[in-house]
């Protein structure tokens, strides 16, 4: 049984950074694509980046595109997200997911409890 922990949320003004942290246990985290998700209130599920199982390939939702970056440390179990320039539309809980696949991602069971991110104009 995969588990999910996401850390690294919090309040940031807007143009800040932050990065968020998914660390796994359970199961094989090196054969396990690692994606982000974020829902805002009132709105749906939104992909925000993926990483392969290898870490070679990314995927990244057109709003995050050149300001997000998703990276992975196998030997750490732990998946990342760099979220720079970020704005008040970034305000969201943040979801971390493993799956077989980035494109299986949204379907997956393994998801954490979600952390906050909120930025402030």
């Amino acid at each position: 049984q995969v588990q999910l922990v996401e850390s690294g949320g919090g309040l940031v003004q807007a143009g800040g950074s932050l990065r968020l942290s998914c660390a796994a246990s359970g199961g094989t985290f090196s054969n396990r694509a690692m994606g982000w998700f974020r829902q805002a209130p009132g709105k749906e599920r939104e992909f925000v980046a993926g990483i392969a199982a290898s870490g070679s390939s990314t995927v990244y939702g057109n709003s995050v595109k050149g300001r997000f970056s998703i990276s992975r440390d196998n030997a750490k179990n732990t998946a990342y997200l760099q979220m720079n320039n970020l704005n008040p539309e970034d305000t969201a809980v943040y979801y971390c997911a493993a799956g077989w696949s980035i494109a299986t991602l949204s379907g997956s069971r393994y998801w954490g409890q979600g952390t906050q991110v909120t930025v402030s104009s």
